[in-house]
């Protein structure tokens, strides 16, 4: 059945996902000296699969059948139906989600790790200085948590250490400018508590925009500037993370220096993958080394041209980071999205040094994972830095017989440094059922998961094959579960309809948006840089957040009822479904957008931009005034509310109707035909009938 339907097997795992608000934080459960309870065979963890038998003195694994003694410590007696009597007692007898604290066994080396440290690396080169990304520093100074040490680096071509021990009246400079063999110049005082010495770190952050003002360096290198990071690290012996702050392509003479290789001829051809795929291999070996300490990257990039995102990208995808990109950065409207960024990324849950590993019952498998990570065998997931917003997407493969009765079981499992310093296991469980009939597995599918895995299933195809083929075969798979259903579940009617499963009416609709998105069939304004970082960004999504970035919301603001907590209907994604008397407001988790249409209710304007003329609207305005009437709060409420569950910050921009912002806005339009090529939804409609009814006859 698996063969026949074609349909995809997966999970999207976020192991540290934010809580809901009605939720309390998963428990923490301690085993004691001996570490958590697990089975002897598959090593899976205890958890409410597990059946206790001979009185309570054993437990048989629900994941391999294997049978293990219960310690005498843990013993507890059984009810008459077979439970333990404490079951309800412990949550890892009675909860899908929990943690465990974990024994040295489980750490590097056999010792407890040091609390993390964080480590600042910022670009001063003349872009960086010209563009005012240096300048913003001073005003930002996020909470870090009491234990996790910061240090501070500048760099162009050469890169400059501070030194600032709470007991020094200033800051002190090194300058390191053998970028080709990299060390850290001074141990004590480069990473401190911030409490203590705030008051140095301050002048220092006041002090770097005035020393590089004048600079005219405007090569800049990364390679080392990863390595003095890690280097720091691997002397204070802690895992951590680097926040890099960088301009333009790597140019200068060093170790991972790079060269443009931006060439738009190669789109639409075989040699189009060598573009996504990184320049040189210094990058993939550096990220190895990086992840062995459990040094992540975070990357916030400000390019004014092309900086080559798919080689500077390796390290922070690879090591569990996240890319930032502004492009085109300025300071007065851009720094808003920047500092929130910022802090949000600061302040986030975060665990380190985490491996993950996917267990299953007999019948299926994990065999493929997708994300941002290091694998080194074919089993662990491998994680400097795992934060709360990264999904590990995993595929598995019905490879052994599955029974109705028994269904399948799933155990993530991902083992973690908090950033106090503690070792932890955070466990999540999932029993699912199995069925033998074709009309049940189309009954309950999960088109938006089946989407998520799609895309990241292409977007990384596109690093092996040409974009075209990697288009034509999700068609193709995609009409292949259609066609399966058609002929074993639908019933008989004329071959000229179109039948689609209840729940997975809207697969079409999706599966459009995901052909015709930039990284798959770009339109002639999109740079090389953004299909790169696209590309990225979509690995580590979550479900609702690649839901929202290929079928962005679209809310007609001229319906909003102020009384309401509610939200007006969404309408669809479509040029035809945009009054010219309305407003309406776009969002896809990276940007808002405020359309507003040319003949629009003066009292409506009024009411949010404070001008009854559509005229003196300015379309460069990037946050709504604050205006006292019940409209505009509710509307700026909603901007609000729609930011806070997004985990990045969008910047919103105004578009006028007929103006020239309206290209970029139509962009968002899914369901008509795009500049680039892509089919309107009712033109792929067509298109998917046709392939549908080709493999029936």
């Amino acid at each position: 059945m698996a063969k026949q339907s074609q349909v995809p097997l997966a999970a999207v795992i976020k192991p540290l996902a934010p809580l809901p608000p009605d939720e309390t934080p998963p428990y923490l459960v301690d085993h004691g000296e001996s570490g958590p309870i697990r089975c002897n065979r598959c090593k899976a963890y205890l958890c409410p699969y597990m059946q206790f038998s001979e009185g309570g003195r054993r437990f048989q694994c629900g994941f391999c059948n294997c049978v293990t003694e219960v310690p005498p410590n843990y013993f507890q007696h059984l009810d008459h139906t077979g439970k333990r009597v404490d079951c309800y007692d412990r949550p890892e007898l009675s909860m899908g989600s929990y943690d465990f604290m974990t024994t040295v066994d489980y750490c590097k080396n056999n010792k407890f790790p040091q609390p993390p440290a964080f480590i600042f690396l910022i670009d001063v080169s003349y872009n960086a200085v010209k563009n005012g990304t240096v300048g913003i520093f001073k005003q930002e100074n996020p909470d870090v948590e009491s234990n996790i040490r910061v240090g501070f680096v500048t760099y162009n071509k050469v890169l400059h250490f501070y030194n600032v021990k709470a007991s020094l009246a200033q800051p002190q400079m090194m300058v390191v400018s053998d970028v080709a063999d990299m060390f850290v110049p001074l141990l004590d005082g480069f990473l401190v508590s911030v409490s203590e010495s705030r008051v140095v770190i301050e002048s220092l952050l006041d002090q770097i925009p005035e020393m590089f003002a004048d600079t005219r360096e405007t090569e800049t290198v990364f390679g080392p500037v990863i390595q003095a990071g890690l280097e720091a690290l691997k002397a204070a012996d802690c895992a951590g993370k680097l926040f890099v702050f960088h301009s333009s392509l790597p140019i200068a003479e060093a170790p991972g220096k790079l060269k443009n290789r931006e060439d738009k001829k190669l789109v639409g051809t075989d040699k189009e993958k060598t573009l996504f795929q990184p320049q040189v291999s210094f990058y993939n070996t550096l990220a190895k080394e990086c992840v062995a300490q459990g040094c992540c990257v975070d990357l916030f990039l400000f390019p004014n041209q092309y900086v080559d995102v798919a080689t500077l990208g390796v390290v922070p995808t690879s090591t569990g980071g996240s890319i930032y990109k502004y492009t085109y950065f300025q300071a007065p409207s851009d720094q808003e999205r920047f500092l929130n960024d910022l802090r949000r990324d600061v302040q986030k849950q975060v665990g380190f040094d985490a491996v993950m590993r996917v267990r299953t019952s007999t019948g299926i498998r994990a065999t493929d994972f997708f994300g941002a990570f290091y694998m080194s065998n074919t089993t662990d997931v491998e994680l400097a830095g795992l934060d709360c917003d990264k999904t590990v997407t995993v595929e598995f493969r019905h490879d052994d017989k599955l029974s109705e009765e028994t269904g399948a079981l799933m155990q993530c499992a991902v083992l973690y440094t908090s950033c106090s310093g503690q070792r932890r296991l955070r466990i999540h469980n999932m029993a699912v059922n199995c069925c033998s009939q074709l009309a049940d597995l189309y009954r309950n599918c999960e088109t938006d998961t089946i989407i998520n895995f799609f895309a990241k299933y292409a977007y990384r195809s596109v690093l092996s094959s040409p974009t075209k083929n990697v288009r034509d075969s999700l068609v193709n798979q995609c009409a292949q579960i259609l066609a399966c259903y058609r002929k074993n579940c639908a019933s008989p009617s004329s071959a000229g309809q179109l039948i689609l499963p209840e729940c997975m009416k809207l697969l079409p609709v999706y599966l459009n948006c995901v052909l015709k998105s930039d990284v798959l069939q770009p339109g002639a304004d999109v740079s090389l840089d953004d299909r790169a970082y696209l590309r990225q960004l979509v690995s580590t999504m979550d479900v609702a957040e690649s839901h929202v970035f290929f079928y962005p919301h679209l809310l007609p603001l001229q319906k909003l009822d102020v009384e309401s907590m509610a939200l007006p209907m969404a309408v669809r994604d479509s040029e035809e479904r945009l009054s010219r008397g309305g407003v309406y407001l776009l969002e896809n988790g990276l940007n808002i957008f405020l359309w507003v249409g040319v003949s629009a209710q003066q009292e409506l304007l009024q009411n949010i931009f404070g001008t009854p003329a559509f005229s003196q609207i300015d379309p460069n305005m990037t946050s709504l005034p604050a205006l006292d009437n019940p409209f505009s709060k509710r509307l700026r409420e909603i901007i609000e509310s729609v930011r806070a569950q997004r985990s990045r910050y969008m910047k919103l921009m105004v578009v006028k109707q007929e103006d020239k912002l309206e290209l970029i806005f139509k962009h968002f339009l899914v369901e008509d035909k795009s500049n680039s090529g892509g089919a309107s939804y009712v033109d792929f409609l067509c298109h998917m009938h046709k392939e549908i009814r080709q493999l029936l006859s």
